[in-house]
């Protein structure tokens, strides 16, 4: 909450998992993403955005213009014409002056509200449980003495599908656009009008858009230049402002979808319109109900399912009940509320955002390119594994199919069609190991080994199918065998940090730093793929010890013991560990770099993976971060920023000094620093640094920070920036998944594990007393920490009677656990 002075145009509402806006002049657009199945929304507080249906480079159903200005241009508006004043309940594209504006982003819905001359307007937008449309419901009062007359239009623009094609193949879209209109037709009881996309339907495609509103219109377009105007502009239409609709039919051009609704409203009446944008399929036999004229029937039974305001209201409260059930695996109640939001709310639903669009669709992210990525969906599932076990198990297993037969894998795939993208192909040294990290979270969360006889693709090709194990076997030994002069792991294109490309040498402008040069280079090594290689090597020799594998087990053991020893030989730079070697074996992330001396990658992961922790190291690197990489913003990934730019390092050098991966801070690993705390005991350092980037914390900084004080940023600029503390890229990044698992596994300390629940809380002073509802596997856990002594837990009462360790064992047949713990 805002306090002290500070204009309060924005907050937290808990109790109904709501943040609200009372500006629509934010930093920046503040979203939301709507839909959480197959069919999509990003909805700003403006009303901004677009839809797609699974996937946002190929299906595709309304345009949004990137990079634009004014920003947020492009949305599903709703314009209110009275008499001569022309507005929209979202200030969006507009502009025109309101009052008592509000937009509530909640969790899978917006509602966005504002008055106008005696009109009150709101518009609540949903994509509904079960079913591939966008809802947006407008309720409109008359709040004043004296009638009132108005005309309500709806605009969406149409894209034509491929989302790339869209934006740049002109000289075919310009003639491909159709679409068929329906003035008035009863959908059940209710009369209503529909306006159906149907380009390129004629020829290869079996899917079409419908937009349609819950009333028989007045008038409707579908040609951009008839309801914009040749040279006009969304934020005064022509016939918006002519009072009028042109009822224009399509013909190539831009399709649109507009309806125009009259309305006469008494003192104090107020009516409701449902306004759908949706998606519909047809079977290649079942394309036409006559010639040239598409099949309707899908269209039909979807817009009967929402047809009236009613119905909208039931769909609204379903979506309500389905996150509330969601969000209820991990409870935690304490006296630090901003902790409570976040882990119980906005964290966890991040995280399933992320689950759902990886990093494909964003105001960041054009949806036009990345897709899902290997190691970005690996690490996302940290997140929402407790959440969506059986969709997890599924995620894994595509994952899994993009891997090659050598235990390499593509960078990223489509998320319509599975395949890889052969675009930046692969050669990401990392990959491999985090398809262990994955799927050793799901094992704990579930117990559930069968998924590993399940036979999966190599390069998805299922002829050469071989069990899940297979493919973990073939991910350890990739590393394994790809060592470099220091026994330290081959860094190939690039390791996590996509930007420090070793074999790369890139000269020319315009070059793809991911995919010049050679993807293997036999000299330049990744400490942090070492770090990786350890903490993961061991979970998959625990994998091993359970699937009954000694043999094996012992052998990961033994190699997973010689990296240990290789990153003290060759990777510890005396006060912290080194980042890497060149192509030419020379030190990178070293104190005898000029820039770049530390980097936190691999300070953050080789502590997590226990390495230099008996001998006193780790103690040294998380000194080192806190005294040469920690800002009041949060911890940068390297200093000193690179100066100029290095042919031998690649895109990290490209940056100015500050920003992304030179000298940002990137907030993807910051938490990575809060879980190595807590493996060194340094309790109310793990949680400062938990803090720091957290929004909650933020929320008042946000003329700085600028992103939405609700969510993760992947970047926050750095100490050389000029815009030190504002942040970037924000959503689809894996500092969700990573920020919950440090604030949910280590600090508050209840994880999974392959024995049962862990329980191990590393808790700051701050906090004394805390309650935790985990849901695991199919049994509840009441947990109840008393933190007086602020040491580490060596027992727990469970139901009543006193266990030693920290695991509560599984039991298949106690189905609600009450744990005490002392600390």
């Amino acid at each position: 909450m805002c306090t002290g002075g500070i204009i309060c145009n924005r907050f937290f509402d808990d109790i109904n998992k709501e943040y609200v806006i009372t500006t629509p002049e934010t930093p920046l657009p503040w979203i939301n993403y709507l839909g959480c199945e197959n069919f999509f929304s990003l909805k700003s507080n403006t009303g901004g955005g677009y839809c797609f249906y699974k996937d946002a480079k190929l299906l595709r159903l309304t345009r949004y213009r990137y990079n634009n200005s004014p920003l947020d241009n492009n949305g599903h508006y709703i314009y209110i014409k009275d008499e001569d004043t022309i507005w929209n309940p979202g200030w969006q594209p507009s502009q025109t002056p309101v009052e008592d504006y509000t937009c509530r982003h909640g969790l899978g819905y917006t509602v966005i509200s504002s008055s106008k001359n005696d009109i009150k307007a709101t518009q609540t937008a949903l994509v509904p449980i079960g079913d591939n449309c966008e809802l947006d419901k407008l309720t409109i009062k008359n709040t004043g003495n004296s009638v009132k007359h108005l005309s309500v239009y709806s605009y969406i623009e149409f894209c034509l599908w491929n989302a790339v094609d869209d934006c740049n193949n002109f000289q075919r879209n310009f003639s491909t656009g159709e679409v068929e209109v329906q003035p008035e037709i009863n959908i059940g009881t209710a009369a209503m009008s529909a306006i159906y996309h149907k380009t390129e339907y004629r020829e290869r495609r079996n899917h079409y858009a419908v937009h349609a509103v819950s009333t028989a219109a007045n008038g409707f377009d579908t040609s951009r230049e008839s309801f914009i105007g040749t040279y006009g502009s969304p934020a005064m239409p022509k016939a918006v402002k002519e009072g009028t609709s042109y009822n224009s039919i399509a013909s190539g051009w831009s399709p649109v979808g507009s309806f125009r609704i009259d309305i006469d409203l008494e003192l104090g009446e107020e009516k409701e319109y449902v306004f759908i944008i949706g998606y519909a399929e047809n079977p290649d036999d079942k394309k036409w109900e006559s010639f040239g004229i598409i099949n309707k029937e899908p269209a039909y039974a979807l817009l009967e399912k929402y047809n009236t305001p009613a119905k909208f209201d039931t769909a609204l409260a379903a979506l309500k009940d389905y996150w509330t059930h969601l969000l209820s695996s991990y409870i935690v109640d304490t006296e630090d509320k901003k902790l409570c939001r976040m882990v119980n709310i906005w964290n966890q639903y991040q995280c399933m955002v992320t689950f759902n669009m990886s990093r494909s669709a964003s105001y960041y992210e054009s949806g036009t390119g990345r897709g899902m990525g290997f190691r970005d969906s690996c690490q996302d599932l940290l997140g929402f594994v407790h959440l969506i076990p059986d969709s997890a198990r599924q995620r894994i297993l595509d994952i899994a199919a993009t891997q090659f037969e050598d235990g390499s894998a593509y960078h990223q795939y489509q998320p319509l069609t599975k395949k890889g993208n052969s675009d930046i192909g692969s050669g990401f040294n990392d990959d491999p190991l985090w398809l262990i990290a994955g799927t050793a979270a799901y094992l704990k969360e579930t117990g559930d080994f069968s998924i590993l006889d399940e036979k999966v693709a190599f390069d998805c090709d299922t002829s050469k199918a071989q069990p899940l194990m297979e493919h973990l076997r073939r991910s350890f030994n990739y590393t394994t065998t790809h060592l470099g002069p220091h026994k330290l792991p081959l860094i190939g294109r690039a390791d996590w940090n996509d930007c420090l490309n070793l074999n790369c040498f890139s000269s020319a402008p315009g070059e793809s730093f991911q995919t010049t040069g050679p993807s293997e280079g036999p000299v330049a090594e990744s400490v942090f793929i070492a770090g990786m290689y350890v903490k993961y090597g061991n979970e998959y020799a625990d994998i091993c010890h359970i699937a009954g594998l000694t043999e094996e087990e012992n052998a990961v053991r033994s190699h997973v013991d010689d990296m240990y020893k290789a990153v003290l030989d060759a990777g510890w730079d005396g006060e912290w560990f080194l980042r890497a070697y060149d192509a030419e074996s020379r030190k990178v992330g070293s104190h005898e770099c000029e820039d770049g001396q530390i980097y936190i990658e691999p300070q953050g992961f080789c502590v997590m993976a226990g390495i230099g922790v008996k001998e006193g190291l780790a103690q040294k690197a998380m000194d080192s971060v806190e005294k040469i990489l920690d800002t009041k913003y949060g911890i940068m990934i390297l200093q000193p920023a690179y100066r100029s730019y290095h042919l031998e390092l690649g895109e990290v050098s490209s940056y100015p000094p500050g920003y992304k991966e030179n000298a940002g801070i990137f907030c993807h690993n910051n938490p990575w620093v809060s879980i190595a705390e807590t493996v060194i005991d340094d309790k109310n350092r793990a949680f400062e640094t938990y803090k720091k980037i957290c929004p909650a914390y933020l929320e008042e900084i946000s003329e700085i920070h600028r992103t939405e004080p609700y969510v993760y940023s992947q970047m926050i600029a750095g100490k050389d920036a000029a815009s030190f503390g504002e942040a970037k890229n924000s959503w689809l990044t894996g500092t969700a998944a990573w920020t919950f698992t440090s604030i949910s596994q280590y600090i508050l300390g209840v994880r999974a594990s392959f024995e049962g629940l862990t329980i191990d809380p590393c808790l700051p002073d701050s906090i004394k007393n805390l309650t935790i509802t985990r849901k695991f596997r199919d049994a509840v856990y009441n947990i109840t920490i008393s933190n007086e002594k602020h040491e580490r837990v060596s027992s727990l009462i469970v139901n009543g009677s006193e266990i030693s360790g920290n695991t509560v064992p599984y039991n298949k047949d106690t189905k609600v656990y009450n744990v005490t713990v002392n600390i």
